[in-house]
């Protein structure tokens, strides 16, 4: 069995939507993940938003548009009466349901709800699609078997003995299709999965029933080596070990979050990342194997803030560090990047919303320094012990660039370095240059 993930963009037209069957082969055994139409989530977020803000006049202003496109979407999609009839009488029963939040109190519980309608719609719509073509598909309803705990995190062994009997009581089927991002929380109420959405989906269901592969496919043919928006040359990453992903993903690559491979990672579930606009190239294979002697790629992280606190008390003193970190822990702030001396400790964080109180408390250990605008570039590889060059080759390429940061030996797979953001793209340019 096969996991399929397709994004936003694979199903963001009826055209793109009919040339899925491109790509997924019905006889074959398969799970196909879809996420909601692309600019479906964010009109909902929007929506929502509206209620939220007690704005019920605008709410509907919102809804209306939205459901006005899918008309138009309905009517593309499908070739017969009965077809249209069918995806109009599912849209509007969708777009009633959105409606009629504008009713009652809207919390984040509502949110939720309204949230989840969008992957519900592209399911189904898809469903309904394959049956009037003569294409047997099941449609497996993700609120029946994925579920997150008080948490938030996913219970792969609850989804994986929910789902199992779902794909027996249909053994005749070979295609099979589900919502991605959406799920129940520990009290049953509809909830998401928020990091890393479908492509989190797919990773935990591939775990859940041991699949063969998990297909995670987008609009860029694999993971690169550099940002192709910045560097010009840039070419896909044919093979990626997890650990390399991860860090990549963490560090700035958009095509995959960081955590959304984990649950492959741990029943080692091979993962491909593959182009759905070019469905015959390579991509980049993710598996536990690691190539040796070799740079990968390099990824930068904008929107980060340094932080430097320096006090005599650290010097010969046990503790400290913990009690700097508590800080960061009181207001769940993580931390991305870490470096110390015997008298000062420097760490980077990206979610400010806590800066001022932060930095308050930080105050009380000695003086603090604060460096805005900063981006992290990650360059991943064979950093291993005993691994030669690739260190100097990476500082020789900076030479002319001030670095703030430098992160190395805490992985074996990346040195990360602080640099001014306004020096990112020379930064990006110039080791691409060298390393590539």
């Amino acid at each position: 069995m096969k996991i399929l993930k397709f994004g936003g963009t694979s199903v963001g037209s009826p055209e793109r939507m009919k040339k899925l069957l491109d790509i997924i082969r019905p006889e074959e055994k398969q799970i196909v993940v879809l996420s909601a139409v692309a600019g479906t989530t964010n009109s909902l977020v929007e929506i929502s938003q509206a209620y939220l803000d007690g704005d019920k006049r605008k709410a509907k202003q919102l809804t209306d548009a939205l459901h006005d496109k899918y008309k138009t979407f309905v009517q593309e999609l499908f070739s017969t009466e009965e077809g249209r009839l069918k995806g109009s009488e599912l849209i509007s029963y969708h777009f009633t349901l959105i409606g009629s939040m504008g009713t009652e109190l809207f919390t984040p519980v509502e949110e939720k709800v309204v949230l989840a309608q969008g992957e519900l719609l592209s399911t189904t719509l898809y469903h309904f699609y394959l049956s009037e073509i003569g294409v047997r598909s099941a449609l497996l309803p993700a609120l029946d078997f994925m579920k997150i705990d008080e948490d938030n995190e996913p219970m792969v062994e609850y989804i994986g003995s929910h789902l199992q009997p779902l794909l027996d009581q249909k053994a005749d089927n070979t295609l099979f299709i589900t919502q991605g991002y959406i799920c129940r929380n520990s009290f049953g109420e509809i909830d998401n999965l928020r990091r890393g959405g479908s492509d989190y989906t797919a990773s935990l269901i591939g775990a859940a029933i041991r699949a063969d592969e998990v297909q995670i496919w987008t609009d860029i043919d694999g993971m690169h080596n550099n940002d192709p928006r910045i560097v010009k040359g840039t070419s896909p990453i044919a093979q990626l070990s997890f650990d390399e992903a991860a860090e990549l993903a963490y560090f700035g690559a958009k095509i995959l979050h960081p955590q959304s491979v984990f649950p492959a990672q741990k029943y080692k579930i091979p993962v491909r990342l593959l182009n759905t606009m070019e469905p015959t190239a390579a991509g980049t294979l993710i598996t536990h194997e690691s190539e040796k002697g070799r740079i990968k790629s390099i990824a930068a992280k904008d929107g980060i803030t340094a932080i430097k606190i320096q006090s005599s008390r650290m010097l010969l003193a046990y503790g400290f560090l913990r009690r700097v970190f508590e800080v960061f822990e009181r207001y769940k702030t993580p931390i991305d990047m870490i470096t110390t001396s015997e008298v000062a400790v420097s760490v980077t964080i990206d979610d400010t919303k806590y800066l001022d109180e932060i930095l308050k408390e930080l105050q009380d250990f000695g003086s603090v320094e604060v460096d805005h605008d900063q981006t992290i570039v990650c360059v991943v590889g064979d950093f291993a012990y005993g691994t030669h060059g690739f260190a100097s080759r990476v500082f020789e390429a900076l030479k002319h660039i001030s670095i703030r940061m430098i992160s190395y030996g805490g992985s074996n797979y990346n040195i990360s370095l602080l640099v001014n953001t306004a020096d990112k793209t020379e930064a990006l340019r110039s080791l691409h240059n060298r390393l590539f």
